[in-house]
């Protein structure tokens, strides 16, 4: 627990970058939930963009809009 899952296009990021975002958000996600970093798993999932809206937008965006925090504008 907790458990943080970041679903993407797919777009280059280098190791630094990777390093960065993972440890920006293992401090986010600590400072929230007040739980100690050993217990944070992080993924990143990259998906294509022809297949977004099946396997990403209606699915976890519409369908579950009940449990988003940030919504989308485009």
């Amino acid at each position: 627990m907790p458990h943080v899952n970041i679903k993407h296009f797919p777009v280059p990021i280098d190791e630094q970058q990777e390093s960065e975002l993972m440890a920006g958000l293992t401090d986010a996600v600590k400072n929230a939930f007040g739980c100690d970093e050993s217990v944070i798993s992080i993924a990143l999932e990259p998906v294509d963009a022809t297949v977004w809206n099946d396997e990403v937008y209606v699915p976890e965006i519409v369908n579950r809009s009940q449990l988003l925090r940030k919504i989308p504008r485009y």
